[in-house]
């Protein structure tokens, strides 16, 4: 069984690589900020962070779709989003140093919520046959004892500015970060237990991803 990923998430990529999977990774191309936007207007009330992440999460897997229309293909096609929440405020990529910087010394010593929301479209000659989603929640506890120069060395690296959250607990951010409750994965970006879940939804047995030698070979 083929999977198709609709993001262009390093973390994703190599978590799935990690896991025995080899995707094929398509740019989804969504504008994420029309799509919260006009649902939003429709609702006439902001997204509660669950059903942001599924949102999105669905936008890109349905977008990647259109993208396969043209090709007669069978597999799997997964779109995934994640936030991080911190005092009831929804915070994605914080793209400046700045932004950066003013949510570390916000978070730094507590506790906030990574939400991570899951589309999965199952694909028949190129035709999406069933979908399936999930939300999975962790929470991040932050060292209390982070201090301005190891916080201004973290941020000139540059990784805290494209991830949700201004932190990873995969590469360097992971010596800040004290405790995860819940499944560490879906902090990466993609929880696997979920997608497994969902995987076995749509009635395919999770072995059947495995495509990678490492795996193959076990």
């Amino acid at each position: 069984m083929r999977l198709y990923l609709a993001s262009t998430s390093p973390a994703r990529l190599a978590l799935l690589r990690a896991a025995g999977i080899e995707p094929v990774l398509i740019n989804p191309d969504v504008d994420e900020a029309r799509v919260v936007a006009e649902t939003e207007a429709a609702a006439g009330a902001a997204l509660a962070p669950r059903d942001l992440v599924l949102l999105l999460a669905r936008a890109k897997a349905e977008a990647a779709a259109s993208v396969l229309l043209a090709e007669p293909l069978n597999g799997l096609l997964l779109g995934g989003d994640s936030v991080f929440v911190l005092d009831e405020v929804i915070y994605g990529k914080p793209h400046t140093a700045e932004a950066a910087r003013e949510r570390w010394e916000r978070q730094r010593g507590r506790t906030g919520t990574l939400y991570s929301g899951h589309w999965l479209i199952e694909l028949t000659a190129g035709v999406p046959s069933d979908a399936v989603g999930a939300v999975a929640v962790a929470e991040v506890t932050f060292a209390d004892d982070l201090d301005d120069a190891e916080l201004d060395a973290y941020i000139a690296t540059g990784e805290p500015l494209y991830v949700a959250g201004a932190f990873t607990i995969d590469s360097l951010g992971a010596p800040f970060i004290t405790s995860i409750v819940g499944d560490p994965s879906t902090v990466v970006g993609l929880s696997l237990p979920t997608l497994r879940r969902l995987v076995r939804g749509l009635g395919h047995e999770w072995p059947t991803l495995w495509n990678r030698p490492g795996a193959l070979s076990l």
